[in-house]
């Protein structure tokens, strides 16, 4: 029998509903993908939240960029009409907007959202307290459209933040850190585009820190999990292929990152995502050795989590369960997720069941 992760039964968590728009005439399409954190006894949760234009005629579509001139940025609106540009730009996926370079070959121009992180507070996992207020809102030249997918690793007194910049020049992995979650400190682009789902672990291995990262190849490959290590978690280096895709099944499509691994006397585990061809999303598990998270030990055969929930099959993006961050309270794991890129949810596994799923004594 295949072992699954629980669901929590208040799942959704945290629906759009809950959050409070940034701006005026703007309204919270997703809230989720999710960094966590404990922290002054809270649990922390540092949300991705997108936020887009409210809809005033059948025709008319604004979409928020962040325009930089020099040390300055600002909010700025473009404006579309659906019927008259046209034949200048694809409006066909509501996510984005489209044109075609001269080869006919479709290149996004804009996105319909923004997203920025903001921070959401509990003292029992469940409940949240989301602030009105952005905790790092898109503000450089490598986040004009809008900052993703935040995942959190403590190091000492240090809070890591690594996320995703998305901009015309691609997707990029930006560092930043904290020791209050009261003001921050970007530590610049770590993975240049298009890399993302990055995961940073927790104390330096043989004297390096490690990641794991997700390079995305145009021409030849498929999106995959390599490894990389660093002196100071800025210089990025060693990159070695760690993890690919299958022919067939749930992993067919691309795999990457989740949250970050955590340490057990068996080793290091990591909760992954991958995605099959029809872009469903699914939730493994695999384990790497202590002295060496290079080398695999196990890794799940079947999804711990896949959409299988309403809240997972239908929303901004349907059929997806993706993690940024997870919590250890005693023997049980707790995974925070994003469900079909609307909500966030909890699921959870004992360590002991988390093991048999993997197949280790």
């Amino acid at each position: 029998m295949t072992i699954k992760l629980t669901r929590h039964t208040s799942n959704p968590l945290i629906k759009p509903m809950d959050i409070k728009p940034l701006f005026t005439d703007f309204k919270v399409d997703s809230v989720f993908n999710a960094g966590v954190v404990k922290y002054d006894d809270d649990i922390l949760l540092l949300l991705r939240v997108a936020e887009s234009l409210k809809v005033k005629n059948s025709y008319d579509l604004s979409v928020p960029v962040i325009e930089n001139s020099g040390k300055h940025h600002s909010l700025v609106i473009k404006t579309f009409n659906t019927k008259t540009d046209a034949e200048e730009y694809d409006f066909s996926d509501s996510r984005s907007i489209s044109t075609k370079d001269e080869n006919g070959n479709k290149k996004t121009k804009y996105l319909t959202s923004l997203s920025h992180l903001r921070i959401g507070r509990s003292k029992d996992g469940i409940n949240f307290s989301i602030e009105d207020k952005a905790f790092i809102f898109p503000s450089q030249k490598y986040e004009t459209w809008g900052i993703e997918d935040p995942r959190i690793t403590k190091i000492g007194n240090v809070f890591y933040i690594n996320y995703t910049g998305v901009s015309q020049y691609g997707a990029c992995t930006v560092l930043a850190k904290t020791f209050d979650f009261k003001t921050y400190e970007r530590l610049g682009v770590i993975f240049p585009p298009e890399n993302k789902d990055v995961t940073i672990f927790p104390e330096k291995i043989n004297g390096l820190y490690y990641a794991y990262h997700r390079p995305v190849p145009k021409s030849i490959g498929s999106p995959n999990i390599w490894t990389a290590t660093s002196p100071d978690l800025i210089n990025w280096g060693n990159h070695n292929h760690f993890m690919g895709t299958t022919d067939i099944g749930w992993e067919s499509g691309r795999i990457g990152g989740g949250a970050p691994s955590f340490k057990t006397e068996k080793g290091w585990i990591h909760i992954y995502h991958a995605a099959d061809k029809n872009d469903r999303y699914c939730l493994g598990a695999f384990i790497t050795e202590l002295d060496d998270p290079t080398k695999l030990i196990a890794k799940t055969k079947e999804p711990i989590l896949e959409p299988e929930e309403s809240y997972e099959l239908k929303g901004f993006f349907d059929s997806v369960v993706f993690t940024c961050g997870l919590i250890i309270e005693g023997n049980k794991v707790k995974i925070y997720y994003g469900a079909a890129d609307k909500y966030i949810a909890l699921a959870e596994i004992d360590l002991q069941n988390l093991y048999k799923a993997l197949e280790i004594d």
